[in-house]
């Protein structure tokens, strides 16, 4: 009886909704950049190529990436620096992300290479991503103000020079 009493109980209670696929934050904050749009992957001898156009607007745009069959790459690691901006790739709920955060008020081209590393002995995979960074309506960082150091306060008005002199021993030896 006792059993059946605890069921119920549990069988009145309202289901959680299930949680959306979020990717964990790895820069320390989830912001997503107010424009991301992704062209299509291309795939020609050198890897694949995929173009992006993002806002410098402190958030980031995320570029998913799976394997032939769909699932995450076993590793990563990234080939080549974006110039203007910093890429994080991580695996999530079973797919690579290349996660690229341009840097604030930057606008115009920027690009980075990402090796795949498949699971099992398959090939590398080169992906180019080639981001068009926009900055419309973002605002330039301004740089603090720093105030200039006073002048050293002087206790006479008399200036002191001193010189040093060093005097060269010169030796010399004969045989």
């Amino acid at each position: 009886m006792s059993t059946v009493l605890l069921m119920a109980g549990c069988a009145q209670r309202p289901v959680p909704a299930p949680v959306a696929a979020i990717a964990p934050d790895p820069f320390g904050y989830e912001k997503v950049s107010a424009v991301c749009t992704l062209g299509p992957v291309k795939s020609d001898p050198s890897g694949r190529t995929i173009s992006i156009s993002v806002r410098s607007d402190d958030g980031l745009c995320a570029v998913p990436v799976a394997q032939p069959d769909g699932t995450a790459y076993a590793s990563f690691l990234l080939q080549t620096l974006p110039a203007h901006g910093k890429a994080f790739i991580h695996n999530y709920n079973n797919q690579t992300l290349v996660d690229y955060t341009p840097t604030t008020a930057y606008a115009g081209p920027d690009s980075f290479t990402v090796s795949l590393v498949p699971t099992g002995a398959g090939q590398r995979t080169l992906l180019h991503v080639n981001a068009m960074v926009d900055a419309t309506g973002v605002a330039r960082p301004v740089a603090p103000i720093v105030p200039a150091a006073p002048p050293p306060s002087s206790t006479s008005s008399k200036h002191r020079t001193v010189h040093h002199v060093v005097k060269k021993k010169t030796t010399t030896t004969t045989n």
